[in-house]
């Protein structure tokens, strides 16, 4: 028998697109608030910035895009790092049990940035978790 929890999805979305239903738990996951928007207008659910890449990180990438195989490693590398990582991933697997997870991000480029990578780094944890 499935888990209920496969037929939620864990997503990534602009913090400047339109919010949806379909958003389930909405976490933003920059270091920074996107500019432009207000608290109550991004109806984030959690603002886990501790998640985000360092400011060194963040500040090596600038968002060039020879850059992004590096800024994947290095935040990669700081996730693996992260004390609060377990607990980041309980949540995500928890809220999934019940409704699907966005995570939040204010970048302008929509493939390369710290949710996409985010997202595959918290995908194969979990993957790896279950099997062990």
């Amino acid at each position: 028998m499935p888990e209920k929890s496969l037929q939620n999805q864990l997503q990534i979305k602009r913090a400047y697109e339109e919010i949806s239903p379909d958003d389930g738990y909405r976490i933003l996951v920059d270091r920074l608030w996107p500019r432009g928007i207000k608290k109550e207008a991004l109806h984030a659910d959690v603002w886990a910035k501790y998640i985000a890449p360092s400011s060194e990180v963040r500040k090596q990438f600038g968002h060039i895009a020879k850059r992004y195989d590096a800024f994947k490693k290095d935040y990669s590398q700081e996730l693996s790092h992260n004390p609060q990582m377990n607990e980041f991933i309980d949540l995500i697997k928890e809220q999934l049990k019940h409704q699907n997870v966005t995570l939040i991000y204010g970048a302008k480029n929509e493939t390369m940035n710290q949710a996409v990578v985010l997202k595959a780094y918290v995908l194969d944890h979990m993957k790896d978790s279950k099997s062990s």
